[in-house]
């Protein structure tokens, strides 16, 4: 069985009205990312990043107990918990670390929301699609 994770990481030049999340998919098993996409912190960001998993045949989902995550994921395939937080965690953290404007405070900032998603989406199709 695979497991798989779902999260979203805020993005923002400090400004709560123009906060940007990037939402993916991580297979516990390689590490890699499976599918990712952006938006803002509702449903239907939620439903899109699901979308992109409908072609991956995915036998169990694990989630924090979010609001979007546990209205919007199969109920048969969501499992709720801490279990796997360590792993996410850290590849957060290398998220953050290799893509500066992931930090929580930085000066690493755009004034455009297409340009944040361009960097970011090139550096997880180049070093973290498995």
């Amino acid at each position: 069985m695979q497991m798989w994770r779902l999260f979203a990481n805020l993005m923002s030049n400090g400004s709560k009205a123009r906060q940007h999340w990037l939402w993916y998919a991580y297979n516990t098993k390689t590490g890699g990312i499976l599918a990712y996409t952006f938006g803002p912190r509702t449903d239907d960001t939620c439903r899109e990043l699901l979308a992109l998993l409908t072609p991956f045949n995915i036998g169990m989902i694990t989630s924090d107990d979010w609001g979007s995550y546990a209205r919007e994921e199969p109920k048969e395939k969501n499992l709720t918990g801490k279990i796997f937080t360590q792993r996410i965690e850290c590849n957060n953290l290398t998220l953050r670390t290799r893509i500066k404007r992931l930090a929580r405070k930085t000066i690493c900032f755009s004034r455009t929301i297409e340009l944040h998603e361009k960097v970011i989406g090139a550096f997880i199709e180049k070093y973290m699609f498995y």
